[in-house]
Order: structure tokens, then C-alpha cells, then sequence
């Protein structure tokens, strides 16, 4: 292949990635409530602070482009602290308030099992982000020495 083609190649291929939003140039967010709850806890899984960052936010975007980063990253890292798990599901997804939508999800870690709920808000470019997280549901899963968190 010449070079004339593949740079038309190229050329086309970053045209069609276009679509992706935020001052990082990654697409951020989620498209759905659910998605955004799912992936927020996939990275919590993974202690993936950078992709926590990209599906928490306000309906102004992601917290990786609206907050301090340092203020950011200790924040993340409490809530990885309550959020880790060994299985997570979604059980129910509600209408929540000024268009949010609750997103009712069980973890479990070590013998715990206990249900949560991310509060999730549409933010730019139709995109979803977990806003909020009931963190007093899953509190004795920080630090409790019956959980993988004590280990």
C-alpha cells in the first residue's frame, strides 16, 4: 500500500473517532444510567483511579475535568475503600430526582452482601455519570477484617 493511501486511511479513521468529547480527547461518561454505574464499578474493581474519573461527574462533565485532581484522587480512593467487591449487580433502575436516575446495585466482598445505590445524572453531550454513591449502605465493607478489605 502506498503512502498517499494509507495517510487517506489514517485521515479517515481519526475522522470517524470523532465523536469523542472532553478536554482529554477520550469519550467520557457512559450512554445509559446503567452503563455508567457498571463501568464506575469496574474500575473500582480494577483501582482504576483514571477510569473512575471519566464516568464520575455533575451534569458539567467529568470529575477527571471539573475538579482538583489531587482533591479528586483522594476522594476516589475512600470510595474504592467502600466500594471494592468480589461481584457486583444491577438490581433496579429508578426515576430519581430533577431527572437523575437511581441505579440500585448488591455487591458482595468476602461474606458481605449489602445493596447501594448510584445516583446518576445526564451530563454534556448526552452522556451519563455516576454524581453520587450511598456510601452508608456498604460502610462496614472499608476496613472490616471479615472482608478482603482487612486482608
Amino acid at each position: 500500500m502506498s503512502f498517499r493511501k494509507v495517510a487517506v486511511l489514517l485521515f479517515v479513521t481519526a475522522c470517524s473517532s470523532a465523536t469523542r468529547a472532553g478536554n482529554s480527547g477520550q469519550l467520557t461518561g457512559a450512554s445509559a444510567p446503567k452503563l455508567a454505574a457498571e463501568q464506575f464499578l469496574r474500575a473500582v474493581k480494577a483501582n482504576d483511579l483514571q477510569a473512575m474519573s471519566t464516568v464520575w461527574g455533575t451534569q458539567n462533565g467529568p470529575a477527571r475535568e471539573t475538579m482538583e485532581r489531587t482533591s479528586m484522587e483522594k476522594r476516589e480512593i475512600i470510595l474504592v475503600c467502600y466500594l471494592t467487591h468480589d461481584t457486583s449487580r444491577v438490581v433496579a433502575e429508578a426515576q430519581g430526582s430533577e431527572g437523575r436516575r437511581d441505579i440500585r446495585v448488591e455487591l458482595k466482598r468476602g461474606n458481605l452482601t449489602r445493596q447501594t445505590t448510584f445516583y446518576t445524572i445526564r451530563g454534556p453531550r448526552d452522556r451519563w455519570y455516576v454524581e453520587n454513591v450511598d456510601i452508608a449502605a456498604v460502610r462496614d465493607f472499608c476496613g472490616n477484617p471479615g472482608t478482603s478489605a482487612g486482608r
